[in-house]
């Protein structure tokens, strides 16, 4: 099974559409760093991030040296985040990994590391391929992510092809 690691603004994204207990049902093993998982979720209630757990969310610390690496990539790439370079190192170490993020910068460094990379759209397309949640659901979630300024998903696109 792929490993699916999730960075903070996905999952949020998720959160803000009711779906981020619904992702989990997909055919993937989810993981998200330790770090990020404290201190990045934080709007989505701890008993929410609880049930993200028991329904198989993988939370995973990382190595000294993965910690490292982690930093090296935020203050090489100065727009990223260290909560997020924990997020493309975990992808990065983990075998048959990709790496769901909405972070555009991001995006393209792991891509740079031949880090394979989706957004939330492919998420909910993945959703509609693999689960049984209504069309109109996912349909509303795109509406929802359209209307949200704050939304990382990208504007006018109904589907993601990568």
């Amino acid at each position: 099974m792929r490993i699916l690691v999730g960075d903070s603004s996905c999952l949020i994204d998720l959160h803000k559409a009711g779906l981020n207990l619904d992702v989990l049902s997909l055919p993937f093993t989810f993981v998200v760093p330790q770090p990020l998982y404290d201190r990045e979720l934080l709007s989505i209630p701890r008993r929410e991030r609880e049930m993200m757990v028991a329904r198989g969310l993988q939370v995973q610390t990382l190595t000294g040296e993965q910690t490292e690496r982690a930093q090296d990539y935020s203050n090489r790439f100065i727009p990223l985040a260290v909560y997020v370079c924990f997020a493309l190192v975990l992808a990065e170490v983990s075998e048959n990994a990709l790496l769901l993020t909405g972070d555009r910068d991001l995006r393209k460094v792991a891509e740079g590391y031949d880090v394979e990379t989706h957004g939330v759209l492919w998420a909910l397309d993945q959703m509609d391929a693999h689960t049984d949640i209504p069309a109109q659901v996912l349909l509303e979630a795109l509406q929802l992510y359209e209307r949200d300024p704050h939304c990382v998903a990208p504007r006018g696109r109904t589907s993601e092809t990568d």
